[in-house]
């Protein structure tokens, strides 16, 4: 994908080229234990830096096609949720999240109205 700079040297302004390519929403603090009290996200691209033991973070629900990006820099796993308990990421539980290591990220796609994949870095 281009970078938003390469999108503006073809004319774009830089607040449309930023939301081509995604908004980074920096030093989220995780919360809560399960799908209904984890912390929201409300970006594509989020860095969360403080993770309490068994805390989380719940996805924001998207089109088809679209990625959320989430990496975790806090001193704990973290669990990442799916924005609605009838999504699903990979061959989880419906509802269901998983762990995130600490420094790590994971992409996830929407692929239908209720299907995620997630892509794990190394």
């Amino acid at each position: 994908m281009a970078t938003a700079l390469d999108i503006m040297k073809g004319g774009v302004s830089a607040g449309m080229a930023k939301a081509i390519n995604g908004q980074v929403k920096n030093s989220i603090s995780a919360a809560g234990t399960t799908i209904s009290d984890a912390t929201d996200l409300s970006a594509s691209i989020n860095v969360v830096e403080t993770v309490a033991a068994s805390s989380g973070v719940q996805m924001q629900n998207a089109e088809i096609g679209d990625e959320v990006e989430i990496l975790n820099l806090g001193a704990n796993a973290l669990t990442v949720y799916p924005p609605t308990t009838s999504a699903q990421i990979n061959a989880l539980t419906a509802g269901a999240g998983f762990l995130l290591a600490t420094n790590t990220a994971v992409k996830l796609r929407k692929f239908t109205s209720t299907r995620w994949a997630g892509y794990l870095s190394a």
